[in-house]
C-alpha cells in the first residue's frame, strides 16, 4: 500500500463516527478545545495499547486463537453499551466530569474496533522499514482528528447551555448503543 493510500485509509477510518470520537466530541462540547487537548495523550495511549501488540503478534495470535478476536469484539461491544447507558443517565450538566473522563477515553479507545483494523490490516509489521514513518503519521492523524471532533462538539454546543448539552448526550448515547449492537451483530453473523 502506498503512503498516500495509507494516509487516506487511516484518515477515513479515524474520521468515521465511533465511540472514541463521540466522547471526544462531548469533551469539546463540555470544556472546549482545552479539555480535548488534555485528552489527546490518553486517546493515543489507548490506540497504541491495542495496536502495538497487534503489529508484533497480531496475525499469528488471531490465526492461532480466532476466538480471541471474537472475545475482543464482544468486550468492546459490552463497554460501548455501558458507556451508552451511563451517558443516557448522566446529568446533562456540561461541567459534570463523569461524562467524559480520561479513563473512559482510554478504555474506549483501547477497545475500539478501529484499533483492530489499524493493527491487523493498515499498519505494516514492526519489522517493516516503513513501520516507524507510518506509526508516526498515524499518531499525528489521531491528534488532528481528535481536535476536529472536539471542535465539532464545541460548535454544536455553542450558545446552547445545559439543555443542548443534554440533547447532545442523549444523541451520543443512542449512537453508542447502535455501535454496540452493530458490533454484536457482526460477531453473530460471522
Amino acid at each position: 500500500m502506498t503512503f498516500d493510500t495509507f494516509l487516506f485509509a487511516i484518515g477515513a477510518l479515524l474520521l468515521a463516527p465511533g465511540p472514541t470520537n463521540t466522547l471526544i466530541g462531548l469533551a469539546g462540547a463540555r470544556s472546549g478545545l482545552s479539555g480535548v487537548v488534555r485528552l489527546l495523550p490518553v486517546e493515543l495511549a489507548g490506540y497504541l495499547t491495542t495496536i502495538l501488540p497487534l503489529v508484533w503478534l497480531g496475525q499469528g495470535l488471531i490465526q492461532q486463537w480466532p476466538l480471541a478476536a471474537v472475545l475482543l469484539k464482544l468486550a468492546a461491544a459490552a463497554w460501548v453499551m455501558v458507556l451508552a447507558f451511563r451517558l443516557w443517565a448522566a446529568s446533562g450538566n456540561p461541567t459534570d466530569n463523569a461524562v467524559v473522563s480520561a479513563w473512559r477515553i482510554y478504555v474506549t479507545t483501547a477497545l475500539n474496533p478501529k484499533a483492530l483494523v489499524f493493527g491487523l490490516v493498515l499498519l505494516p509489521g514492526a519489522s517493516d522499514p516503513a513501520f516507524a514513518a507510518r506509526i508516526a503519521a498515524f499518531s499525528g492523524m489521531v491528534v488532528g482528528v481528535a481536535i476536529l471532533w472536539g471542535m465539532a462538539g464545541k460548535l454544536v454546543q455553542a450558545g446552547g447551555g445545559s439543555g443542548r448539552f443534554r440533547l447532545i448526550q442523549r444523541v451520543a448515547s443512542v449512537w453508542l448503543a447502535v455501535v454496540a449492537v452493530t458490533l454484536v451483530a457482526g460477531v453473530v453473523s460471522a
